[in-house]
C-alpha cells in the first residue's frame, strides 16, 4: 500500500547553510600554530582520533571541536604546548561560534516549498546554542513546523521524531548532506532519504552511499527538491 508522505525533516550545518568549510579553515590555522612541533597529516590525524574519542564526552559541535584541539596540542607537543598557543586555539572557537550564517543555493526556496505542502521539521545535531543561534540568523527559523536539536542521528530518533511531530517516520522524508547521520538511519527508520551532498564533508560523517534502496533519492542542490517530494506523495 502507498504510503502518503507528510512530513519533511531538513538539516542544517552543510545542508542548509555553510558550516564545515569554519572547520576546515580553523584547521588550517590550528596547523600553523602547531607548525614547529609536527607535520600538519599528523597532527590531522591525531586531532580526528581525539574528535573520534571525545564525541561520546562532549558531543558534536565547536566546543568540543575545540576542547579535541586542544588535547591534540597537548598530546603532540607532549604536554609543552605554550599557554599563548591555548589561547589563540580558545580564541579560533570563539571566532567559530560567531560566524555569520551563509545560506546554501535554493535553501530558502526549498524550505518554503516544503512548507506549504508538507509538515516540516529541522532537525539537527551540535550545541544547543550555538544551532539556536544558526537557525535566528538564518531567517529559515518562522518556516518550521518543529526544531529538534538532538545529542546523535539514529533510526530511534527519528522514530520518536516523527512520531511526535510527523504520524511516523515511514510517512516521512530526511533531507540532508550527510549519508551517515542523514540518510541511512532514516531508511532503517522506515523513511526516505533524499541526500544532497557538500563539497565538503566531516571525515567521522562519511558512509557507503545506498544508491540501490528505493527509499534513497540523490540531489545535487535543493534546487529540485519540490519535485522529488511530488514523486513521494
Amino acid at each position: 500500500m502507498a504510503r502518503k508522505i507528510t512530513t519533511v525533516g531538513f538539516d542544517a550545518d552543510d545542508t542548509l547553510w555553510h558550516n564545515e568549510r569554519y572547520f576546515q579553515m580553523t584547521q588550517s590555522y590550528f596547523a600553523e600554530l602547531l607548525s614547529d612541533y609536527t607535520e600538519a597529516d599528523t597532527l590531522m590525524s591525531r586531532l580526528v582520533a581525539a574528535e573520534k574519542r571525545n564525541l561520546g564526552h562532549y558531543g558534536f559541535g565547536v566546543k568540543g571541536f575545540t576542547l579535541s584541539m586542544i588535547e591534540t596540542a597537548l598530546d603532540v607537543t607532549d604536554r609543552r604546548v605554550p599557554g599563548a598557543v591555548i589561547e589563540q586555539i580558545l580564541e579560533a572557537g570563539r571566532e567559530m561560534l560567531a560566524h555569520p550564517v551563509d545560506l546554501l543555493p535554493h535553501a530558502r526556496e526549498a524550505v518554503e516549498s516544503a512548507a506549504r505542502t508538507h509538515r516540516i521539521l529541522l532537525i539537527t545535531k551540535g550545541d544547543l546554542l550555538d544551532q539556536e543561534r544558526k537557525l535566528a540568523q538564518s531567517g529559515l527559523g518562522d518556516l518550521f513546523d518543529a526544531v529538534e536539536i538532538v545529542s546523535d542521528k539514529n533510526p530511534g530518533v527519528y522514530r520518536s521524531i516523527f512520531d511526535r511531530h510527523g504520524h511516523s517516520a515511514i510517512c516521512g522524508v530526511m533531507v540532508g548532506n550527510s549519508v551517515k547521520s542523514d540518510i541511512l538511519p532514516m531508511i532503517e527508520a522506515g523513511g526516505y532519504g533524499i541526500h544532497v551532498p557538500h563539497d565538503v564533508t566531516w571525515e567521522l560523517e562519511h558512509a557507503e552511499t545506498p544508491c540501490d534502496h528505493d527509499r534513497f533519492r540523490s540531489l545535487p542542490d535543493l534546487g529540485g527538491l519540490a519535485k522529488v517530494l511530488e514523486t513521494l506523495r
